[in-house]
């Protein structure tokens, strides 16, 4: 006959042989002594075993224990999780370097984690997330012959190895973080680089003009390639038009370089204008015009993100103008903005 005790350690019901004063647990290898195992008390019923009278007897058991059920698995969090992919690059030591887009991902880290409670960690994505690409760098344009552009162009983003193994075409960015986008998924794009107005290839494009008046442009391609998500949201923020540059300068933060946009963004959301995506588009072009007619009166010139690129000089005054592009319509000043 095999009487059951508790292990001292994880509390598994043990089978003691008839005479033994201790065991060892083969779950957590806990040792547990009896003193004397016939003056032991009778064991409560196991919640594993059925509670017959033929199954106890004076505090001995015949039976052969029985595992627990398995616990099982939390159901998963509704809220979802939030992620983010922030890219900084200053082309160092080369002659594209650029100078404040290190410090540009440092700020927008810095505001996703204290604004936005966003972790450092890396997860995989769920059903729910709230996602945020940021990209501070060289932006360009390249010649599109498959009709999927409007203007007949391309843009493009420039890694730092892009002059020997080329520059990530708006297709391909699409491609990887908009259409895969299931329901319930929202991703936030904030690119500051020059000629981004419609980087992702969003099919929308809010046109704003200085009043804060707004439409939107229909950007679908003229082939008739679905360019929007698989039931997502994709909403970006870019720092310019299709066909203008972005500055990289330290005229706005009167302390060091940082993308104009970028810059922007961070002070519209600090400054309480981040209500809507109205109201913080509104904001960004509304800082950028102030500065730039500052240093148009001024005179002092702004490197453009592209000056060494493709131009080869610099030019007075923030010549960009913030977008907002979606892959639907919706009211700028009514949706309120969330990450």
């Amino acid at each position: 006959m095999l009487m059951l005790v508790n292990c001292s350690g994880c509390h598994t019901a043990l089978q003691l042989p008839p005479g033994a004063t201790s065991i060892r647990c083969a779950v957590c290898h806990a040792i547990t002594r009896i003193a004397d195992p016939r003056s032991a008390p009778p064991p409560p019923p196991s919640p594993y075993l059925p509670a017959t009278s033929s199954s106890y007897n004076n505090g001995y058991n015949n039976n052969y224990y029985q595992p627990p059920p398995p616990v099982p698995a939390p159901a998963p969090s509704n809220h979802g999780q939030k992620k983010a992919v922030i890219i900084g690059i200053s082309y160092r030591n080369t002659k594209n370097e650029l100078k404040g887009c290190i410090n540009d991902a440092k700020c927008m880290k810095y505001m996703l984690i204290n604004r936005f409670n966003f972790t450092e960690s890396s997860i995989l994505m769920l059903t729910g997330d709230s996602l945020v690409f940021h990209y501070s760098g060289h932006g360009a344009q390249q010649r599109n012959y498959t009709g999927d552009e409007i203007d007949g162009f391309d843009e493009t983003l420039c890694p730092l190895d892009f002059e020997t193994q080329g520059m990530i075409v708006d297709n391909e960015i699409n491609a990887s973080i908009v259409r895969p986008l299931p329901a319930g998924v929202k991703l936030h794009a904030i690119i500051d680089a020059c000629h981004s107005g419609t980087v992702l290839d969003l099919p929308y494009l809010c046109r704003m003009d200085r009043s804060g008046r707004y439409s939107w442009e229909d950007h679908r391609p003229p082939s008739g390639a679905w360019k929007g998500t698989s039931g997502g949201e994709a909403i970006s923020f870019s720092g310019c038009d299709d066909n203008q540059t972005s500055a990289d300068t330290a005229a706005l933060s009167k302390v060091t370089s940082t993308g104009a946009m970028t810059y922007a963004f961070i002070q519209a959301i600090e400054k309480g204008k981040g209500a809507t995506y109205g109201s913080i588009l509104n904001a960004m072009r509304s800082t950028i015009r102030q500065t730039s007619e500052e240093l148009a009166a001024g005179g002092g010139p702004v490197t453009t993100l592209l000056t060494m690129l493709l131009t080869g000089g610099s030019g007075v005054g923030l010549r960009q103008e913030p977008q907002l592009s979606c892959n639907e319509r919706f009211d700028v000043y009514m949706k309120p903005f969330s990450l």
